[in-house]
């Protein structure tokens, strides 16, 4: 009888930080965010152990962060929203999923033609 073996694939996960609002309006530099987010991901607990699992680059104003291992779309929206507290950033933008592996940074829409109708 011959013995069956289970195949596991490596499943690379990529998400896709876009930060081409601020990025245009030269607010925040994706560059120095990439390298912020080298440094504060954790894997196994520790903080700079990305090794070849984990791989964080910059391509234009949009930083992509591909894992070998199981990484949360979640922990990344976690980090980036410090980023902006750590920048004074996080008054005036916005972390929103644009789809299921992208998050993109916006403006929060501030309408001053209601304060000005209201008075």
């Amino acid at each position: 009888m011959p013995s069956k073996t289970k195949k596991t694939k490596k499943v690379q996960k990529k998400f896709v930080l876009d930060c081409t609002h601020p990025a245009e309006d030269k607010i925040m530099d994706p560059s120095e965010f990439a390298t912020y987010l080298n440094e504060k991901i954790k894997v196994g607990g520790k903080t700079g152990n990305l090794g070849t699992n984990v791989i964080v680059q910059r391509e234009g104003f949009k930083v992509n962060v591909l894992s070998d291992i199981p990484f949360s779309k979640r922990y990344l929206k976690y980090l980036t929203k410090k980023y902006l507290k750590k920048h004074n950033l996080r008054d005036w933008l916005r972390v929103v999923a644009s789809n299921s592996t992208t998050y993109e940074l916006r403006w929060f829409q501030i309408n001053q033609d209601d304060d000005e109708a209201e008075d």
